[in-house]
């Protein structure tokens, strides 16, 4: 596994082309234990240039977030969609697939960009989805929906994101966050649309079953 200079070469040579467990009309380029990406260290990661790669995986709150936007795709047909944070594009690629007209999935990590991009094309929505890695936060991006999972682990990240997303909200925007109960969830701000229970691996997660909900962003 050499240094990565060539992102979109580096994720097909190292992860696997995978149902998601809880979306599985969704296929994404991930790392499980056939890869040697899901070997390796974080030491090892950061000797060859490698970001943590967050892109390379199936996240709780994004399943629960995809199963929930496939299931009622009322709320993104015909919508211009942001995905925050997108990761591997997994909340994208099924707001695509619920029918919305347009998907910005926005990633600061080059590699999940270009994961984005991989798996929006194997699952034939590469047309409605564009993989930007510009800094959303404190931006109005002019959309109808925001799709937000995964995004509460860290304290000043996520009182960046509330705000930034209770603006948008003040302005109309509809509002979804997918989430297993990270620390720093604004719970006091959300109403709870649903709960699912979402495979996961023991070696990221605490359990192989994680408890996860879907938020609506209160006014």
């Amino acid at each position: 596994m050499h240094a990565p200079d060539d992102p979109t070469g580096f994720i097909r040579a190292n992860t696997r082309l995978l149902p998601v467990p809880h979306a599985p009309e969704i296929r994404l380029h991930v790392a499980d234990e056939a890869t040697a990406l899901w070997q390796r260290t974080e030491d090892e990661l950061q000797t060859i240039g490698l970001p943590p790669p967050f892109w390379a995986f199936a996240w709780a709150g994004g399943q629960a977030l995809a199963r929930y936007v496939l299931d009622h795709p009322d709320v993104a047909a015909g919508a211009r969609v942001v995905d925050f944070a997108s990761g591997s594009g997994l909340v994208a690629i099924a707001a695509a697939r619920a029918g919305a007209r347009h998907v910005i999935a926005s990633d600061l990590d080059p590699f999940a960009v270009a994961a984005i991009r991989l798996n929006a094309a194997a699952n034939a929505v590469a047309d409605r989805i564009a993989a930007v890695s510009g800094n959303l936060l404190e931006t109005d991006p002019g959309v109808d929906l925001v799709l937000a999972a995964d995004v509460f682990y860290e304290r000043d990240l996520a009182e960046a994101v509330t705000g930034w997303l209770t603006g948008l909200q003040a302005k109309g925007t509809t509002v979804l966050i997918g989430d297993p109960g990270r620390t720093y969830l604004p719970r006091d701000r959300l109403e709870c649309l649903a709960t699912y229970a979402v495979p996961v691996s023991r070696s990221l997660e605490d359990s192989e079953i994680k408890r996860s909900h879907v938020w609506r962003l209160r006014p």
